[in-house]
This record gives C-alpha cells, sequence and structure tokens, in this order.
C-alpha cells in the first residue's frame, strides 16, 4: 500500500523507520515544513521528498499523520476529502467539535481512520486485558521528565489522554462524575494534573499526569475483588495478585487459628515482544485491506477527547 508521512520530527521518524522496514506499506513521499528536513530524510531513506501537503496526498493511498496536535484537523480533513485512508497520532484533534467533524467526513467518504494510541498495543497491558474482568477501582500514574515536545497542549492531552482511552477500552460503564486539580508550572499549559473518575457501576479511577517529574513512570494498578493487577507500561511487565484463602490442610499454625486466612499468590505473566507502533500500522493494514474495524476509532478518539476537556474544565474551576 502506498502510503505518504507527513510530519518528521521525534515520532515522525520512528514512524519513518518502522514504515521502511514494513513489507506491507511503500514510502511514496514524505514531507515536512521543514524542507530541510524533509531533503535530508528523503536522501537517507531514498524517498521522494514533496515540495508541500497537496503533492504528497497526490502520491499516496494512505497518510500517516505524526504532526503537532493542532495541524490534525485539517490536514485529515483535507485526506479525507481526496479520498485517503488516514493513521493520525494521538490525539484525533485538540477540538471536540472538530473530532466530530472527521467523524462525519470519514463517514461520506468511506475511508479508514485509526487513531495513535500506542498503550492499546503495549504487549503488557495486552498481557493483562483478559484478567481484567470486573475492575473496583484503578490507579493510574504517568510521570516524565520535561520535554518542550508536547507542550502544545496541556498534559491532559499530551500523556493523561493516554490513560483515559485505556481506562474507557476497560470500563464499560458511564461516568457519573469528573474532579480535577491542575498546575502550570514550566510552560503555558496545565504540566501536573490529578483527576478522579467516578462510574455509575460503582468503579472509582485516580489518574496522575505529571511532565516535570524526575523520573519516568507509567504504571496502572487494577483492583478487583480478591485480585491486585500492576501494569509496568514502561518496563512492560504485568504482575497479578490473587488474595486465596489458605489450605486448611496447611501447616501454617495462624491459619489453624483463623481458617479465614487470606494468602497472596503472585504471578509474573509472560510478555510477548511487541513493537506497539509497528503493530498499530499492521492494524491499520488490515482494517483497510480487509475491512475490518479498526483498533481505535474516531469515536473512540471522540469519548477520550470529551472526558479530556471536562478534566481541563474542572481544573479551570478549581483555580477560579
Amino acid at each position: 500500500m502506498n502510503i505518504g508521512i507527513v510530519g518528521l520530527g521525534y515520532l515522525g521518524k520512528i514512524h519513518l523507520k518502522l514504515l521502511s522496514e514494513n513489507s506491507s506499506f511503500k514510502i511514496t513521499g514524505i514531507f515536512d515544513i521543514d524542507m530541510d528536513l524533509t531533503r535530508q530524510l528523503s536522501k537517507q531513506y531514498q524517498l521522494n521528498a514533496c515540495d508541500n501537503y497537496s503533492n504528497l496526498l497526490e502520491l499516496c493511498d494512505a497518510v500517516c499523520i505524526v504532526t503537532p496536535t493542532p495541524s490534525h484537523f485539517e490536514l485529515a480533513s483535507l485526506a479525507i476529502k481526496n479520498g485517503k485512508n488516514v493513521f493520525i497520532e494521538k490525539p484525533a484533534t485538540d477540538d471536540l467539535n472538530d473530532t466530530q467533524k472527521l467523524i462525519s467526513l470519514a463517514r461520506e467518504a468511506g475511508v479508514v481512520v485509526q487513531i495513535g494510541y500506542v498503550e492499546r498495543f503495549n504487549p503488557a497491558f495486552i498481557a493483562a486485558k483478559p484478567f481484567i474482568n470486573n475492575p473496583l477501582s484503578f490507579d493510574i500514574r504517568r510521570l516524565a521528565s520535561y520535554n518542550v515536545r508536547g507542550t502544545d497542549v496541556s498534559v491532559v492531552l499530551d500523556l493523561m489522554i493516554h490513560d483515559i482511552d485505556l481506562l474507557m477500552s476497560l470500563v464499560k460503564s458511564k461516568i457519573k462524575h469528573i474532579s480535577a486539580t491542575g498546575s502550570t508550572i514550566v510552560s503555558t499549559k496545565t504540566d501536573k494534573v490529578n483527576a478522579r473518575i467516578e462510574f455509575e457501576n460503582g468503579c472509582v479511577a485516580n489518574l496522575t499526569a505529571n511532565r516535570v517529574a524526575l523520573n519516568n513512570v507509567r504504571k496502572i494498578d487494577v483492583f478487583q475483588k480478591k485480585n491486585h493487577i500492576l501494569i509496568d507500561l514502561l518496563n512492560k511487565t504485568t504482575t497479578i495478585n490473587n488474595i486465596d484463602p489458605i489450605s486448611q490442610n496447611t501447616q501454617n499454625k495462624d491459619a489453624l487459628i483463623n481458617p479465614e486466612l487470606d494468602q497472596i499468590i503472585q504471578t509474573e505473566l509472560i510478555i510477548q515482544p511487541i513493537n506497539a507502533i509497528k503493530a498499530e500500522m499492521d492494524c491499520f493494514y488490515n482494517s483497510i485491506t480487509q475491512k475490518t474495524a479498526v483498533a481505535v476509532s474516531l469515536i473512540d478518539a471522540e469519548s477520550a477527547l470529551f472526558i479530556a476537556q471536562e478534566i481541563e474544565n474542572q481544573i479551570t474551576k478549581s483555580v477560579n
């Protein structure tokens, strides 16, 4: 499949490398507003350097949009109107109305649009998902050292939205209440956020996102009845702690005194080696060629963005 890439920054270079190694795709053009960078990478990978975005669209059947979030809507809508299948790095847009417009455009054009919520393809999350059946509560932490990249939006859209997307893929219930507080520390946007999401089924999620931390952390604690699952998205490990009654045949003296005493059985899941970005692009390809549902749709993106904007609204209220 002929694919073009627009946006050749940090993440764009990763997509460029992986797509150049993917036999399902043929990169027919690349473009970045930094033409020196575009020409440099075109020479390095022996690819066509496009002078503008319109020329790129003429050369491809699908386009991979890896530009700053504020530009997503304009680039995606133009691609869709030209009948191109579109992969957009998260979030789809930074405005709920724009995401809804993309949904309408994509339906009208009959093209595939997938959103790059790459943590859906994290092997630690994939391993844990079959064991998450009736979650009671979540503690989710995403911390990162400061990097000017991504500060065109708040930490909610930059980092926390990954966890919002994962959360909504796991909890099958409507939201009852959202509360949040946040702080602007080094950028012009909110850099540190604590949010609490309460669901109608009783599940509660506490989320923390901080992009001015000393260490990088991406962890999810899932609590279920007599069960705790720790997902380490950064180090790609998943640990399950099951709380089971100690057998009455045990030689443990405390258990003989109290037959209700429990024990914790810890299991480390086997994590399959997966390149998450390659996996999500393979799914994008399969959705186009096999007409299957996309892994992360514009509807999913709309849901995550709605919650993200409500969190930002609650932060504004807490400040005022």
